[in-house]
């Protein structure tokens, strides 16, 4: 059975995938004469550099969200389907879907990242990843379930379990997070949870290496270091965890920390497909691809974005997994399917940022670095203008200058989803 997919005598583009990437390359193609087919399992496109202010209560989740129907209603050759893809048959030119078979003239990967827990599957089922926006909701829902709990319970150890937490990776995701955790401590939890003592609630960070922030400045790194530290949280370099069971967080030095959360920001690994060579895949399941996109042993495949890695002399390891990697290999492929592109593709680096809290972040651009209330103003404006629809943009700005004027929001609500009569009934 084949997706209703319109025949148009056109060549058609299928992309899997609506992030940074995907997204990108179907607008720019979108204006050529390619007949677009758009495969992703959500209906939205995901800005997923604010993930973590959702799990912080600090945005409603449908401010990052953007439908992708709306996205292209005007643009007649774009066609989008809800669906995922269960595999590609190369030889046959056409991937298998749940909701039938989609053929395509050529194929764009744009799958993105997962979290990788390392083969750890002990971690994998009972930490907490952030790459998506119901896995942020399920944490903010943790999180303030958990302080709930902890109201009513005496005991100083077990109340600890629920109101400590361990954020494994220090990387940007990382950084932000305990950043974040930081704040709703010191200045929230006094406020609302006045039965609690705030200073009770312990935020570890671990990190693996002996710096944070891995691939940005050491003044970045150095300067973060002494943010987190000062809004309070504990940091432990140079020691990695290694097991979970629920309640203890073990590390390779012997250590123990007692919680029943784990936010897991350790790593991610490439969202492959089925159908692929083998030798079309790199380490940290990535697809190999030449300096033109194109997947390498497999003619007529393209892959951009996480998912892709192309190595370079300037990055013989592969481009690093950040969206401006994406964004700018999208609009490559895009003229390059379009032949307005003979040369090898060529990334720009533009900088990197993470924000620690209020008035404090750390920038590094190509010429100049900074740390502070300024490299804070920056990492507002770059991550508002990147927000897709006014409306979010808007939502968004009025979100943080509020919170910034009075230290609160009243987005702490705990909303879980409805589990349907039979699940409801059996608890």
């Amino acid at each position: 059975m084949k997706i209703n997919i319109p025949e148009t005598g056109q060549e058609r583009v299928v992309i899997i995938g609506a992030g940074f990437a995907g997204l990108e390359l179907a607008r720019q193609l979108s204006k050529s004469d390619f007949q677009i087919v758009l495969i992703d399992k959500n209906n939205y496109h995901q800005f997923q550099p604010l993930f973590y202010q959702v799990a912080m209560a600090g945005l409603e989740p449908s401010s990052i969200v953007f439908p992708i129907r709306k996205y292209f209603r005007k643009r007649k050759n774009v066609f989008f389907r809800v669906t995922e893809v269960k595999a590609i048959e190369a030889d046959r030119k056409r991937i298998q879907t749940p909701l039938g078979i989609v053929n395509y003239d050529r194929l764009v990967i744009a799958t993105g990242a997962d979290t990788n827990f390392f083969g750890n599957i002990k971690m994998a089922d009972l930490a907490i990843p952030m790459k998506s926006v119901s896995e942020a909701l399920y944490l903010r829902n943790r999180i303030l379930s958990d302080l709930e709990k902890a109201l009513s319970i005496v005991d100083f150890e077990e109340r600890q379990a629920y109101i400590d937490i361990v954020i494994v990776g220090g990387g940007p995701t990382g950084v932000e997070v305990a950043g974040a955790l930081a704040e709703m401590r010191n200045y929230v939890l006094p406020k609302e949870y006045v039965e609690l003592n705030a200073k009770e609630m312990d935020i570890y960070l671990v990190q693996s290496g002996d710096s944070l922030l891995k691939g940005m400045s050491e003044a970045a790194s150095k300067k973060a270091l002494d943010f987190l530290k000062k809004l309070g949280v504990k940091i432990i370099l140079g020691d990695r965890v290694v097991d979970y069971d629920g309640e203890q967080v073990y590390l390779k030095s012997g250590d123990r920390i007692q919680s029943h959360k784990v936010i897991w920001a350790a790593g991610v690994m490439g969202n492959g497909i089925p159908g692929l060579p083998e030798r079309s895949i790199a380490h940290g399941n990535r697809i190999r691809v030449d300096r033109h996109c194109q997947v390498i042993g497999a003619e007529g495949i393209c892959a951009i974005g996480d998912i892709a890695a192309m190595e370079t002399p300037t990055y013989p390891q592969a481009h690093p997994q950040v969206a401006q990697v994406a964004m700018q290999q999208a609009r490559y492929l895009a003229r390059f399917l379009r032949k307005r592109a003979d040369q090898a593709f060529e990334y720009k680096d533009l900088g990197a940022m993470a924000t620690i809290g209020r008035n404090k972040a750390v920038v590094d651009l190509p010429r100049v670095k900074f740390q502070g209330a300024f490299a804070w103003l920056i990492w507002l404006f770059v991550h508002l203008y990147q927000l897709l629809g006014v409306k979010n943009k808007l939502f968004v700005f009025i979100n943080w200058v509020w919170n910034y004027l009075t230290y609160d929001q009243s987005l702490r609500l705990i909303i879980r989803p409805y589990p349907g009569k039979k699940n409801r009934d059996a608890n």
